[in-house]
């Protein structure tokens, strides 16, 4: 089966563009995943990726997703409230560049609506900006969650390029 869908590129090139949302409540933190536990990307992946047909992972066997979470340029941060998981991002981080992309990103079902998204993404940007990065990037499609772009834009970035792709699903 093929679908067309709307893919767009989108940046962010100076902390003084952010628009941060404030923190869902006292209990949610985020922390970086150290040493990386190729369990947790492969568990986000699958449970966020499941509704918005992220597939090309889903071959995948533990020794590719050991060798991904493993490779320095890799980052994987989690949003905890207490002790539960509510979303999760990867980084893939260009220095020779300071260019960061968000390669996945994503809130658990049950914690939509609950102001986590705005929080989780303001942070990433704000922590790579910190960091020293010079650009913050990642794509979205229409596959996404309907609010994916509205977030991405509300908390300052651009679109820098869009585009129409056929995707087979067989």
């Amino acid at each position: 089966m093929k679908i067309d869908v709307d893919r767009s590129f989108l940046e962010i090139n100076t902390i003084e563009n952010l628009k941060q949302s404030k923190s869902p409540g006292p209990n949610f933190k985020i922390i970086q995943v150290d040493p990386p536990d190729f369990q947790l990307n492969k568990f986000f992946y699958k449970q966020i990726g499941r509704k918005h047909r992220w597939i090309d992972r889903l071959a995948w066997e533990d020794k590719k997703w050991i060798q991904y979470v493993e490779n320095p340029r890799i980052k994987t941060f989690i949003l905890k409230d207490n002790n539960n998981l509510a979303g999760y991002y990867e980084t893939i981080r260009d220095l020779d560049n300071d260019h960061c992309e968000i390669a996945y990103f994503g809130i658990l079902e049950e914690y939509i609506g609950k102001k986590c998204g705005g929080y989780l993404l303001s942070e990433a940007i704000k922590r790579l900006f910190e960091e020293g990065m010079s650009r913050v990037w990642l794509h979205t499609c229409s596959l996404d969650h309907e609010n994916a772009i509205k977030n991405y834009l509300a908390r300052g970035m651009k679109v820098f390029k869009s585009e129409k792709i056929n995707v087979d699903f067989n």
